[in-house]
C-alpha cells in the first residue's frame, strides 16, 4: 500500500519536469525558427551584403559597443526604475493619467524596464565569448535583441522606430554571423 502512495507522489513531479522541458524546447524551437527565417532574409535574400572589411570591423568593435552601451545606459535604467517605482502607485491612484504620459503605461513600463535589464545582463555575461568570437555568444546577443524588442513593445511607445531599429540591428547581427565559430 505504501508503494502506491510513493508512486502517486512521484508521477506529478515527473510530469511537471516534463512540461517544463517541453516548454523550454518550444521556446528554443521558436527562437531557432526565427533565427532561420532571419538568416534567410537578412543574409541570403538581402539586397546587398556588407563587405568583409566592414564585417570584420563590426565583429572587433561589437564587444566594446556592448560595454559602452551598458555603461551609458546603466544610470538611465536606475533613474527610470527609481522614478517608475516612485510614480507607479500615484499613477494607479490617478487611474493611470500621470503614469501614462510620463513613464509609458505604468505597469507595462516597469515590465519593459525589467525585460531591458535582463537583456543588458545577458549581453554583459557573454562579453568573453564575443571577444573569442563564439557562436554561442553571438546567439545570446541575438536572444538579447529579441528581449529588447519585447521590452520596446511592452513600453508601447515608438513602435515604428522599434521596428526600424530592430531590422537594422538584426541585419548587422546576421551579416557578421559567419565570423563567429562554434567552440
Amino acid at each position: 500500500m505504501e508503494e502506491k502512495t510513493s508512486q502517486v507522489q512521484v508521477e506529478p513531479v515527473v510530469q511537471e519536469k516534463k512540461e517544463k522541458t517541453e516548454s523550454s524546447n518550444d521556446l528554443k524551437g521558436l527562437l531557432a525558427q526565427l533565427e532561420a527565417i532571419l538568416d534567410e532574409y537578412m543574409v541570403k535574400k538581402a539586397p546587398f551584403a556588407l563587405p568583409e572589411g566592414v564585417k570584420e570591423f563590426l565583429v572587433k568593435i561589437w564587444p566594446y559597443l556592448v560595454i559602452i552601451s551598458a555603461v551609458v545606459m546603466l544610470p538611465f535604467v536606475f533613474i527610470a526604475f527609481g522614478l517608475s517605482a516612485f510614480f507607479a502607485p500615484l499613477a494607479m491612484m490617478a487611474n493611470g493619467l500621470a503614469g501614462e504620459h510620463l513613464f509609458g503605461e505604468g505597469f507595462f513600463g516597469i515590465i519593459s524596464l525589467l525585460i531591458y535589464i535582463g537583456a543588458m545582463v545577458m549581453e554583459l555575461t557573454v562579453l568573453p565569448g564575443l571577444f573569442k568570437r563564439s557562436k554561442n555568444a553571438w546567439r545570446m546577443i541575438f536572444y538579447a535583441s529579441v528581449l529588447v524588442l519585447f521590452s520596446d513593445i511592452f513600453s508601447m511607445q515608438g513602435l515604428f522606430s522599434t521596428i526600424i531599429g530592430t531590422i537594422i540591428g538584426w541585419y548587422l547581427l546576421f551579416q557578421v554571423k559567419d565570423l563567429y565559430k562554434n567552440e
